[in-house]
C-alpha cells in the first residue's frame, strides 16, 4: 500500500527553521545582554573604586594643603621676626653712629687738619675744614678710604687758598679751606670690617683735631 503525506511538510520544516533561528537569537540577545549587564557592573564597581581614591586623594591633598598654608603662616611670621630684629638692630647701631662718627674722623684726621663743621644727612657725611697742605687733604682722603672701618667713598669736594682775615699781613703759612664728603658704611658692613684689621698703611697716632657744629 502506497501512503502519501498530504500535510504541508514543506511549510512545517519552514516554520520550524523559522521558530529555531528565534530562539536562537533570543539566546544570544540574553547572553549578549547577560555580558553587557556583566561588563557594565564591573565598570560601576571601577568607577566607584576610583572616586573613593578620588576622594582619599582630594582628603589628602587639602590636608597637604593646610600644612603648606600653616608653613607659609610660619614662614611669614619668620620673616616678620627677623625683619623686627633687623629694624632693632638697626636702631641700636645708628644709636650709637654719631658716636663712631666722631672716633672715626679723630683717629682719621691727620695732623694739619682742622675740621670746622660736620654735617651728616642719612650716611651722608659733608666735612669743611682747614688744612695746612695740599698733602694734608690727600692724606685725610686716604685715611678714611683705606683705614676706616666705618667710612667710605671719600669725595674732595673743594680745596681752595684760605683768605687772610681784614687788617691782617700775609700769612707765610697761608692755610687751605676744603670740603668733602664721606659716607658711612652700612652697619652689617661696619661692624664686619670693625672686626678686622684695617687694610693699608695705618694712620699713626693722632691727636683729636674735629669740632662738629
Amino acid at each position: 500500500m502506497i501512503l502519501i503525506n498530504l500535510l504541508p511538510h514543506r511549510e512545517a520544516k519552514r516554520q520550524a527553521r523559522k521558530r529555531a533561528f528565534f530562539s536562537t537569537l533570543g539566546l544570544a540577545a540574553l547572553i549578549g545582554a547577560g555580558v553587557l549587564m556583566l561588563w557594565y557592573g564591573l565598570l560601576q564597581q571601577m568607577i566607584s573604586t576610583q572616586e573613593g581614591r578620588n576622594a582619599f586623594l582630594k582628603a589628602e591633598i587639602a590636608q597637604l594643603d593646610i600644612k603648606i598654608k600653616d608653613i607659609a603662616d610660619l614662614k611669614a611670621e619668620i620673616e616678620a621676626l627677623k625683619a623686627r630684629q633687623n629694624a632693632v638692630e638697626n636702631l641700636q647701631t645708628d644709636r650709637n653712629v654719631p658716636v663712631y662718627l666722631l672716633n672715626e674722623l679723630v683717629k682719621q684726621t691727620p695732623e694739619g687738619v682742622y675740621l670746622t663743621t660736620v654735617r651728616q644727612l642719612g650716611t651722608v657725611v659733608t666735612l669743611t675744614g682747614k688744612a695746612e697742605t695740599n698733602e694734608r687733604v690727600s692724606e685725610f682722603l686716604r685715611n678714611t678710604l683705606y683705614n676706616s672701618p666705618w667710612l667710605e667713598r671719600p669725595e674732595l669736594v673743594e680745596i681752595k687758598a684760605a683768605a687772610n682775615p681784614p687788617g691782617r699781613a700775609a700769612n707765610p703759612r697761608r692755610l687751605f679751606d676744603f670740603s668733602m664728603k664721606v659716607y658711612i658704611k652700612q652697619p652689617a658692613a661696619a661692624a664686619d670690617a670693625a672686626s678686622k684689621p684695617a687694610a693699608g698703611k695705618p694712620a699713626g697716632k693722632q691727636a683729636p683735631k674735629s669740632a662738629a657744629s
